[in-house]
């Protein structure tokens, strides 16, 4: 049985802003809200804590309903993208602040505080002031106090926000551990991709006050479930497609493509994967080839980015697509740079003609009308 379980959670500002929330979250389950700015998935984390009060839906956790509980009697713990750490404390002093709120005695408290400061790897940090502190070692002293009372839920909206990208990834990996370690139940509120990714055991893609999927990271990336999750995760070869005949042949602007499993004939949005090998510059994959003008290139370290115009074939009578309404689609494609030289040599200047391979492996069948979220 899940541990918390929130049913058709409505809430309304000035306009809607959750439109019937589903989410059942297993007892030690990290779950990531997924979303752009405005989705609601703030809005949804504080109605968990109790600091908004929903217009319809019912909360429970382990059984109970939580409608009416004050936040200070819910047993979570809150950590927020500003850290709000009390300046005028050291860093034991801002640890134990919700022990000694909760009656903890001076030598409990002691004895909890290095216990919290050992999990975050600050042993001897315990007498510095705050502002001693890098940025990163006041993101672990956050968890740390947020962790200190044993919380039965922890709660992050955007911890570690306020980072450089360079401190974030380093501490992505860290922080899911020590969840882990400590075996807590999160929820964790986050707008990017790469840090939900890395911490969560489930991330939950919000749009619109609604969740568009739910799934395990890795299901999540391989199979969108519909066009805004895809390019939210930055999947942007979106083409309308007919699935025909015996159900393996994509109609598409583009030409007909091979589908890797046969589908049920009717009308889908057809993703391309933008990876491919060195080898699908000009040869013809499973799936078969789309023909294209290169009309960027950049170098990116670990991979190469493309940019092609493929001309639209004469034939396609189907639905346009909104961002590609012209003559040309653009789509997007990524090499691995292993061979730089070689992949410098392959492609053709920009302006020039290119041929891609497609594998069949590439190539994902979105519903235009997708199943519901669980």
């Amino acid at each position: 049985m899940s541990l918390l379980i929130l049913t058709d959670i409505h809430k309304c500002f000035a306009a809607p802003v959750l439109r019937g929330v589903d989410l059942a979250v297993d007892a030690g389950e990290i779950v990531c809200l997924l979303g752009p700015s405005g989705c609601g998935k703030t809005t949804l984390l504080r109605i968990v804590a109790g600091l908004e009060e929903a217009d319809g839906g019912v909360i429970r956790f382990d059984g109970a309903d939580l409608n009416g509980v004050p936040v200070h009697r819910r047993g979570f713990g809150l950590m927020f993208q500003e850290f709000a750490l009390f300046p005028h404390q050291n860093v034991a002093e801002n640890i134990a602040f919700g022990l000694r709120m909760a009656g903890w005695n001076p030598q409990q408290r002691g004895a909890r505080v290095a216990e919290m400061l050992a999990l975050v790897n600050l042993e001897g940090y315990a007498a510095r002031n705050i502002f001693e502190l890098s940025g990163g070692e006041r993101q672990r002293i956050a968890l740390a106090r947020s962790l200190a009372p044993s919380p039965r839920l922890i709660m992050l909206d955007e911890p570690l926000g306020s980072l450089d990208r360079a401190l974030r990834e380093e501490l992505m990996l860290e922080l899911r551990a020590i969840l882990k370690q400590v075996g807590v139940t999160a929820l964790y509120v986050t707008h990017d991709q790469t840090e939900a990714f890395a911490i969560a055991d489930r991330v939950g893609v919000m749009q619109a006050g609604r969740f568009e999927q739910i799934a395990r990271p890795e299901d999540l990336y391989a199979r969108p479930a519909t066009p805004f999750v895809a390019r939210f995760l930055g999947l942007t070869n979106l083409l309308p497609a007919r699935v025909t005949g015996d159900g393996e042949r994509g109609e598409t602007p583009v030409g007909v493509l091979m589908l890797d499993e046969a589908a049920p004939p009717g009308k889908y949005t057809l993703l391309i994967r933008p990876e491919i090998g060195f080898e699908s510059i000009a040869a013809p994959g499973s799936a078969g080839t789309v023909d294209g003008t290169l009309r960027a290139a950049g170098f990116r370290g670990s991979d190469y980015h493309i940019r092609v115009g493929v001309r639209r074939t004469t034939n396609w009578t189907g639905p346009e697509d909104a961002e590609n309404g012209g003559d040309e689609i653009r789509m997007d494609f990524v090499l691995p740079a292993r061979h730089r030289r070689s992949h410098a040599e392959r492609l053709p200047p920009v302006g020039g003609a290119i041929r891609i391979g497609i594998d069949s492996t590439q190539l994902v069948l979105i519903p235009t009308e997708p199943a519901p979220t669980t």
